[in-house]
């Protein structure tokens, strides 16, 4: 094994030991404890990361389509009689439907929910970190894929990002949210010659950088193909500027793998989709914004829960179905459509 993978080793086996799964009725059959739901509340994005989503967009769910919060809430409250604990906040970007402290309000009040997350680009964040903060949101993933602002605008295709965004993440410190973490999609060419200058705030900053493998969709797989980077290129490349200690990381539902520099207040991270499988460790899954319940990011497994849920029909059974037919890993190929499911865009079903 490389120094680069004896160090995901290493850190994946602190993790573990960090913490022992919350006890669950929610297994799949393959064992493994399902107690985490990622909600995505829209399908819509202010920004059109290239990584992502098509400049032009898609055809937006329309409203009727979409679950309202009362629904969700619905969902959650059924699922958390079966062992849901944690959930989290995604879209597209969730911060652009209206009104969403009400649905974490609702949220926050369902029995057996212990914590809820939220993740958001922040360019709408500035004006509601309080506000989030107060309903109940815990802890924030928050998207950034450069430190230098013409670069994050270009990656977002869309002018005054980056400052939009540094903005919301000082709201998100002076509201109280820790620990905050900052997710990069990491992308040759395009912002891989900033993985020291990311790291290199971790020393003085709390912020947990994870730097993510990107993931091959229909919208960019010319991007998966051809700018790929590896977690152990990130790592040896890392390795430059300082010692990397495994540590277990924040607190948080998600597969990264974290390390420390010498004294400093942050971490670094990484995320392996593609290199290193995390599947066997996977404790969620996905409720769509039209009311799809997935068990998988990828593929084309689903669970219709909307008109079910409309017609007043018992949930349980269906996430029971849906817990069975969970598979044992996903099927991406880099650069490849084939094992995403047809998906154009992340944003379809939550990321």
């Amino acid at each position: 094994m490389s120094e680069g993978g004896d160090l995901v080793a290493r850190s994946v086996e602190a993790r573990r030991q960090a913490a022992a799964p919350a006890a669950t009725s929610m297994r799949d059959g393959f064992g493994r404890s399902i107690d985490y739901l990622r909600i995505s509340v829209t399908d819509k994005c202010n920004l059109r990361c290239v990584y992502c989503m098509p400049l032009a967009g898609l055809e937006w769910l329309r409203r009727d389509e979409l679950l309202s919060y009362e629904e969700i809430a619905q969902v959650v409250t059924v699922m958390a009689g079966m062992g849901l604990r944690r959930i989290r906040l995604t879209g597209g970007e969730p911060l652009v439907r209206r009104d969403l402290p009400a649905l974490v309000r609702l949220l926050a009040a369902v029995p057996g929910i212990e914590d809820i997350a939220l993740s958001t680009n922040a360019v709408l964040l500035e004006d509601m970190a309080d506000e989030l903060r107060a309903a109940g949101v815990g802890r924030l993933n928050i998207s950034l894929d450069s430190l230098q602002p013409a670069r994050v605008d270009a990656l977002a295709r869309r002018p005054g990002s980056y400052d939009r965004i540094m903005h919301g993440i000082a709201a998100a410190e002076r509201a109280g949210f820790e620990p905050i973490k900052i997710n990069c999609v990491v992308m040759r060419g395009r912002n891989d010659d900033e993985l020291a200058d990311f790291a290199e705030r971790t020393r003085e900053r709390p912020w947990h950088i994870r730097f993510i493998e990107v993931m091959p969709v229909a919208g960019s797989l010319e991007i998966s193909a051809r700018e790929f980077v590896s977690a152990l290129e990130m790592l040896e490349r890392l390795r430059g500027i300082g010692e990397l200690e495994p540590v277990a990381g924040p607190p948080g539902n998600g597969p990264a793998t974290y390390f420390r520099l010498p004294g400093a207040a942050g971490t670094v991270g990484v995320i392996t989709p593609m290199s290193h499988n995390y599947c066997d460790r996977c404790n969620r899954m996905r409720l769509t914004a039209d009311g799809r319940l997935r068990p998988c990011l990828f593929g084309d497994l689903h669970t219709p829960l909307r008109d079910p849920l409309r017609a007043g029909e018992p949930l349980e059974p269906l996430i029971r179905r849906t817990l069975e037919i969970k598979p044992e890993r996903h099927w991406l190929v880099q650069g490849a459509a084939s094992g995403s499911g047809g998906l154009v865009a992340l944003s379809q079903v939550g990321g």
